[in-house]
């Protein structure tokens, strides 16, 4: 029903564009969602969200490449079926810093 046309089939052949863009569009709106327990308004929140989530997608996909370029499947095997560690942390790899440099030009 959904998720039928590869967004990169080539670096991440599981993501699709109706994933990123579903997925994307719930996140930011969760982030902005979130505006009243933030220094900041709504618009700046959905803002931030929309980058911050659009870093973890672009995260993802580089290091994606990396492992692939490297020959490596799995980065190792700690959670049976998610493809190790570093699939659970390559987006935050991308996330956390546009967060902090987000959070830092436009709250201080």
């Amino acid at each position: 029903m959904f998720g039928k046309r590869k967004i990169a089939p080539v670096l991440s052949p599981s993501k699709t564009v109706e994933g990123f863009v579903g997925g994307g569009a719930l996140a930011t709106l969760c982030g902005a969602a979130l505006y009243r327990i933030t220094p900041f308004g709504f618009g700046a929140a959905l803002g931030m969200s929309f980058a911050i989530v659009l870093a973890g997608f672009i995260g993802g996909l580089v290091l994606s490449a990396v492992k692939r370029s490297l020959g490596a499947k799995d980065w190792g095997s700690m959670l049976a079926g998610h493809g190790g560690m570093l699939d659970r942390v390559d987006s935050i790899c991308f996330a956390a810093p546009v967060f902090f440099h987000l959070v830092r030009f436009v709250y201080v």
